[in-house]
């Protein structure tokens, strides 16, 4: 009987294929970053539509992604050809979702009521085409290696690039770059023809450098085999509901997520209104962009010296210390550049010691599933993350938007007091408390450290030289004997409370 598990890579990964992976992460991250830091303004200043009216139909877009991402995550999993199950998908997405990107920040020639259309569909294709792309990238990671030192430096990577892609280009520069390009209308949409541009190049670096790890063909596999190993609706339900670890890792993202898309749908209101400067969010934005990036490169060495427990702790706290920071400066300094800068790169190191940790953490959940369940669903897996952060961006921008118009929000002209107020909570205080929130879950429901994970990799790798049915008399959910199960149950229990 054939071992449904994926193959995986166990050793080193060559410089090469970690920076061409890694490289692939800048263009569509920046892609995201236009979208999640200057569409709900965009809407709302630029193309004059109600705040209220695009924050629901972020949400609603959000809530068709959730269904969306779930069984593109399913698709991937049972994808056969001869460049793997990543590959053809992440070239399709990217070239579909860059002109569709072009065409959101395009003029459209429509005001009102038709505004309103063009834009949920432009939107909600985006969001379609964005997740045929992003869910095959990440899914890569657990396939490339299953060394621990290795897969903390792959998923590291792909983050720094992300990170200088979405924070410090777009986020940091995006404002003086549109501004060079003419401004208002004309200047968003030759950015999105950059970024789209950088997007495909730095996709096919990806295609081009990073071998196939994943799910190759193999010549003597029947058809019924190849039916076996497909990946069923059950098994995405009990690769997502029954991985206890994957639960807990969901509640991690979804928490600090939050956290960073509160932050990031309203700092630019936040500088624009109640600091009165809003070239401040292009400084705040651009040391975020560099704290991020430097919380990420020491994330490794941090994470072996100090152990992951300690580098989460760093990254509940630091940005509640950043927030806070900023909440007072807002009365006493508001438009001071130094507060603005000092902010901004404290709670970005927060950001990226978090970034590194989760990603690892998906792909230890991963590990942890295959032990449990004796199957891969890498794919199901990274597409929850896809899910998380389009989700969490949707609900706080619909959030951002009720509130600006229950507060009575005006475009372009000076806020009330209550709005003033509105912008602060939102911007600064809820962004703190999710953090310190994603924090405590991680202390308190996490059981994945190293002596958990050292069992699960040695039962991985003794099962890829045993058969299915060896397998299932190790680690398999499911026992026939009550006994066995109790022992098992016993042996993760002590190595949680070790």
């Amino acid at each position: 009987m054939k071992n449904t598990a994926a193959p995986s890579g166990s050793g080193k990964i060559s410089f090469k294929e970690k920076y061409s992976f890694g490289l692939g992460a800048i263009g569509k991250d920046m892609v995201y970053g236009i979208i999640a830091t200057f569409s709900m303004i965009y809407l709302t200043d630029q193309v004059g539509l109600n705040a209220a009216f695009v924050g629901t139909m972020f949400f609603a877009a959000k809530f068709w992604d959730a269904i969306n991402d779930f069984f593109m995550g399913m698709i991937i999993d049972n994808t056969h050809s001869r460049w793997g199950k990543f590959k053809p998908w992440l070239l399709i997405g990217t070239f579909i979702n860059a002109a569709v990107l072009v065409w959101f920040f395009s003029p459209w020639g429509v005001t009102g009521q038709q505004a309103m259309i063009v834009a949920t569909i432009a939107y909600v294709l985006w969001g379609m085409t964005y997740t045929i792309m992003d869910i095959p990238y990440w899914s890569m990671i657990p396939n490339l290696t299953q060394d621990p030192k290795e897969r903390e430096q792959i998923s590291v990577i792909p983050r720094i690039f992300a990170a200088i892609g979405q924070i410090v280009i777009v986020g940091g520069l995006g404002i003086p770059i549109m501004n060079a390009l003419g401004g208002g209308q004309i200047g968003y949409t030759h950015f999105a023809m950059i970024i789209a541009g950088v997007f495909i190049a730095s996709t096919l670096l990806t295609c081009i450098g990073v071998r196939n790890q994943d799910n190759r063909i193999d010549p003597n596999e029947t058809a019924a085999e190849k039916q076996q190993e497909k990946t069923t609706f059950k098994d995405s339900l009990t690769a997502i509901g029954q991985n206890d670890q994957h639960i807990v890792t969901i509640l991690i993202i979804l928490s600090y997520n939050m956290a960073i898309n509160f932050a990031q749908g309203s700092l630019l209101y936040f500088f624009k209104y109640v600091s009165g400067n809003e070239n401040l969010f292009s400084y705040y934005t651009f040391a975020s962009g560099i704290a991020v990036v430097l919380g990420l490169i020491v994330f490794p060495k941090l994470a072996q010296k100090l152990s992951r427990r300690t580098v989460y702790i760093l990254a509940g706290t630091l940005p509640t210390v950043g927030f806070t920071m900023l909440f007072i400066g807002s009365y006493i300094v508001p438009g001071s550049m130094i507060l603005a800068i000092i902010s901004g790169f404290i709670f970005s190191v927060g950001q990226g010691l978090e970034t590194g940790s989760v990603t690892v953490l998906l792909a230890e959940t991963e590990d942890y599933g295959e032990y449990k369940f004796g199957k891969r669903n890498e794919s199901v897996t990274f597409s929850c993350q896809t899910l998380l952060v389009k989700f969490t961006s949707a609900l706080t921008t619909m959030l951002l938007g009720w509130a600006l118009t229950l507060t009575g929000y005006v475009p372009n002209a000076v806020q009330s007091a209550s709005t003033l107020l509105g912008i602060r909570v939102i911007a600064l205080v809820l962004p703190a408390i999710f953090a310190l929130l994603s924090m405590f879950i991680y202390l308190k429901y996490l059981k994945l450290d190293k002596k958990m994970m050292d069992k699960v990799l040695k039962a991985i790798r003794k099962d890829k030289k045993n058969d299915t049915a060896d397998r299932n008399t190790i680690a398999a959910p499911v026992y026939t004997d009550s006994a066995a199960a109790d022992v098992i149950k016993a042996d993760e229990e002590a190595i949680e409370t070790n």
